[in-house]
């Protein structure tokens, strides 16, 4: 029984572990966007006409949107060099808290 036990255990940490479905944490996101309010506003809200609200956008877009300005298969000048250092999991946690504003 110990066996099994140890068997599923090793099996569902490995799923999770292989998933990257680590949770995003929406303060660490808030945090780290202090340098997004200039632009977007402290709210995800835009304080410029061309500059894109991010507040409520889907989670998974966002995401998708940051990691393609730091590999740079999308370009734009002020974005592709804020998203150059983002970590994976830093990419996450902003898209997770612009989620979750109203």
């Amino acid at each position: 029984m110990r066996k099994i036990f140890l068997t599923f255990t090793l099996f569902a940490t490995s799923a999770f572990a292989a998933s990257g479905s680590m949770a995003a944490d929406i303060a660490a996101g808030k945090s780290r966007a202090a340098q997004c309010a200039a632009c977007h506003g402290p709210d995800g809200h835009a304080v410029a006409p061309q500059t894109p609200n991010l507040a409520a956008q889907d989670e998974d877009y966002l995401a998708q949107q940051l990691k393609d300005f730091r590999s740079g298969a999308r370009q734009n000048e002020t974005m592709s060099v804020i998203a150059k250092p983002l970590s994976d999991m830093e990419i996450a946690n902003l898209a997770a808290y612009f989620n979750s504003l109203k």
